[in-house]
């Protein structure tokens, strides 16, 4: 079986690593790919992600009997739509659905109308009145681009002063591009955040383990935001039934609410979630699985994904049997380039140890291409992701850390505490 891959990075590389480890037979072909991938199947380069004709073009001339969208991109621009028109099988959502993701509009007046958990917000496109509106939530104000910014289109402003800074430079100044020219003044949850994904057919959910991501740049969660510097899994305090309220009360009112719009949803659906006082709320979903969380999670999952990707694309249901999981514990380190989340550099050599990691570490290429005279360069932000596993989160956080120190090139950096929530209630516990 031929598989097709849209996407380059770290989270496509997991995908493509968790399909070929579960069926060796599998043939990849990934557009546009990356070296990591390079080594478990064939890249093709394309006019990027979003090249739709180009991405047609290339299922035609390769026939794969399966393709599996990675980012967010390709969706908003309706790859889905033009592979089902030439019954080309894919997983994934179509352009109507991946409006969860790509319009927060969208999303959050869709949760709304489902009665989903979440914070309260208003839309605004003039600045003036995004502001007054800001000034009418007490405390920290949450100031979000309404499209997609590649994970960085968030600001949480500690004060009036910043919030009005965030809402300039989102509308007056564009620095966001289309994707600020609309915004969400939303009030600030307090609480945890906790990352689950769900495979869906459009309407069965099967949930994937728990995870968290640490979204800020430096340890201790301290500085700007970023497309997520690590990420670990499982999560103690989300509970069996936890996972199961966020089904009953946040997936299954969303996915009906998206197939009463006319767009249901199918692939994976990711929910971003913050664990309040009063319960489980929504802080945004994601179309697709999430980087740097998939990294995390696809080496702890036993299942085969290959038979539920295949339902889904074929449009036939998925059941209701759970996900089987190691009994382990997963950190992902993100090694992120010289300059990252502000002006990443590009072009810095890599040097990779020999072997590059043991066994029970995978790295996972995130930004990466090979220069003309072949050796490995940076490029794009986050360049790795490095996941260890093993059979305690401590060993696996000082594994992935120590994996993380030996890739070597200018300007590399990483944090060392990922997982430092989990690690503090262990040392709380009796």
């Amino acid at each position: 079986m031929k598989v097709l891959i849209v996407g380059g990075g770290a989270r496509e590389h997991a995908i493509a690593w968790k399909l070929v480890r579960d069926n060796p037979s599998l043939e990849i072909v990934a557009a546009p790919g990356n070296p990591g991938i390079a080594e478990l199947g064939r890249c093709v380069p394309v006019g990027g992600s979003t090249d739709v004709a180009a991405l047609v073009a290339l299922a035609r001339a390769e026939r794969p009997q399966l393709t599996v969208v990675g980012p967010e991109a390709p969706l908003d621009v309706g790859v889905v739509d033009a592979f089902r028109a030439e019954r080309f099988p894919i997983f994934g959502p179509t352009r109507a659905a991946a409006r969860i993701e790509s319009s927060k509009t969208f999303a959050k007046s869709l949760m709304v109308r489902a009665g989903v958990p979440t914070a309260r917000a208003e839309r605004h496109t003039d600045p003036a009145m995004a502001k007054r509106a800001a000034a009418k939530l007490e405390g920290p104000v949450v100031i979000k681009a309404a499209g997609l910014a590649a994970g960085k289109g968030v600001i949480v402003a500690d004060g009036l002063d910043d919030a009005s800074a965030a809402i300039d430079a989102m509308l007056r100044d564009a620095v966001f591009g289309a994707a600020g020219a609309e915004i969400l003044v939303e009030e600030f949850m307090r609480g945890e955040e906790l990352s689950i994904f769900a495979l869906t057919d459009g309407t069965s959910v099967l949930p994937m383990l728990p995870a968290q991501d640490h979204k800020r740049l430096l340890e201790g969660d301290q500085g700007p935001n970023t497309g997520g510097m690590g990420a670990y899994a499982p999560v103690s305090i989300a509970t069996p039934a936890l996972v199961s309220d966020v089904v009953e009360r946040i997936f299954h009112p969303t996915l009906r609410a998206l197939r009463e719009s006319g767009c249901a949803f199918t692939g994976l659906l990711y929910a971003g979630l913050m664990l309040t006082a009063e319960g489980p709320k929504v802080v945004e979903f994601n179309c697709r699985f999430g980087d740097p969380e998939t990294e995390a999670l696809l080496p702890l999952l036993d299942t085969d994904l290959l038979p539920l990707f295949l339902a889904i694309a074929h449009g036939e249901p998925v059941g209701d049997a759970p996900l089987r999981w190691r009994g382990l514990h997963a950190v992902t380190t993100v090694v992120a380039a010289a300059g990252y989340p502000e002006s990443p550099r590009k072009g810095d050599r890599i040097d990779l140890p020999s072997p590059v990691a043991p066994a029970n570490v995978h790295v996972f290429h995130a930004g990466t291409a090979r220069a003309a005279d072949g050796s490995l360069v940076t490029a794009g932000g986050r360049v790795f992701a490095v996941t260890a596993v093993a059979e305690s989160l401590d060993r696996a956080r000082a594994e992935s850390a120590a994996a993380a120190e030996g890739i070597r090139f200018d300007g590399r950096h990483f944090r060392r505490d990922i997982g430092w929530r989990e690690l503090a209630r262990d040392a709380r516990a009796p």
